[in-house]
């Protein structure tokens, strides 16, 4: 296990070690070290929205706020439905392909959505 554990509950980094457990000095809150790297690992399977929903292709999903279309005059209302997703492998962080209504062909962060 490293010594640098953080409390899964509040996110401190003074956690330490009792026998098989971490425990937060801050929270009070005790965990196993393997549980959380089960958890680590299954937080990083798939792509997640803002509430940390697991998006599939296929899926419709909400736009939580204004998003301003780069190169054009034209917003993307928050509140906007966006049907039929695919999700995409991108290094600057937008991995949804869409298309949306009257806009068309965009690319969208998934930390802007919601699962509808």
């Amino acid at each position: 296990m490293s010594d640098t554990m953080k409390c899964p509950a509040c996110n401190s980094e003074h956690a330490y070690q009792d026998r098989g457990l971490w425990v937060c000095p801050e929270c009070g809150h005790e965990w196993s070290g393997e549980a959380e790297a089960a958890a680590d690992t299954a937080q990083d399977a798939g792509v997640r929205d803002a509430n940390g929903n697991v998006l599939a292709d296929g899926d419709s999903v909400i736009v939580i706020k204004d998003l301003k279309i780069k190169g054009s005059s034209s917003v993307v209302k928050g509140g906007t439905k966006v049907r039929n997703i695919r999700l995409q492998d991108a290094s600057d962080g937008h991995n949804i392909a869409c298309k949306i209504d009257g806009i068309g062909a965009m690319n969208l962060k998934s930390e802007f959505v919601r699962k509808a």
